[in-house]
């Protein structure tokens, strides 16, 4: 069963930009994830962003939890800490060499409510398994990261050698092209984009994208997959965003 990616094929989905997103997109893209409201009131300002505004804007986000005050410095709350870890590790997955062996999880819990298995689809698919049929996910054994120990009540995990073809199953579990259409759609808007705002939009949809990317083993990916190119562009602006936030002149 395929999940959707961000956007349609070849479509580049830019959300609305507003205080709140600027502040997240920054702190999130910061390590660590804090700033003096000083250099927010920096940070923000080409963005069109007032300091009335930005001020307006961090009390409503303590106030909602997305944000922690120490004095004059805000951070990430411990949920949106996690969020970064998860952008942390869509820029740069850690894995290894794929030697045919696949990950299967089986859910084995029952009697489960809706949100209980909407919050379970949500941890499957943020580990980067595919569903292949109602209870059994899937993905090539390659990403380096431990198995949660919040699902092992719920899941029992295997390592297996489907019999399916490797190519055909993996473009059966995950939709390929469209996810490559859409990167490269976004590389393209990136490359046009000149003004700030719209290149922090565009870099904010990358982003959102390579965190569906199944990271999948080169010889699984259609040819000229752009998932390496995306993360490299998102790499360079990253930098550039640190730079900007320690006050230094990007090269």
């Amino acid at each position: 069963m395929r999940e959707n990616v961000s956007a349609r094929a070849g479509e580049v989905e830019l959300r609305p930009l507003s205080a709140r997103s600027v502040v997240l997109s920054l702190l999130l893209g910061t390590h660590p994830p804090e700033l003096p409201v000083k250099d927010l009131v920096r940070l923000v300002e080409p963005f069109g962003v007032g300091g009335s505004t930005l001020r307006a804007a961090l009390s409503r986000m303590v106030a909602a939890g997305d944000l922690r005050r120490a004095g004059a410095v805000y951070g990430l709350s411990d949920r949106l800490v996690e969020r970064q870890r998860r952008q942390d590790d869509a820029v740069h997955p850690a894995t290894r060499p794929w030697d045919g062996d696949w990950e299967m999880a089986v859910v084995t819990a029952t009697g489960r409510g809706p949100a209980e298995r909407a919050g379970l689809r949500t941890d499957l698919t943020r580990l980067r398994l595919a569903e292949l049929r109602e209870g059994v996910w899937l993905r090539p054994a390659t990403l380096l990261r431990p198995w949660p120990e919040r699902l092992a009540d719920v899941t029992r995990y295997f390592t297996v050698r489907p019999e399916a073809p490797a190519r055909g199953l993996a473009a059966g579990l995950w939709p390929l092209e469209e996810w490559a259409a859409t990167a490269r759609a976004l590389l393209a808007h990136i490359a046009r984009a000149r003004r700030p705002a719209d290149r922090f939009t565009a870099f904010g949809a990358a982003v959102r994208h390579l965190l569906a990317d199944p990271v999948l083993p080169p010889e699984l990916l259609p040819a000229d997959w752009p998932g390496a190119a995306l993360r490299a562009v998102y790499t360079d602006y990253q930098r550039e965003v640190t730079d900007a936030v320690h006050g230094r002149e990007h090269a």
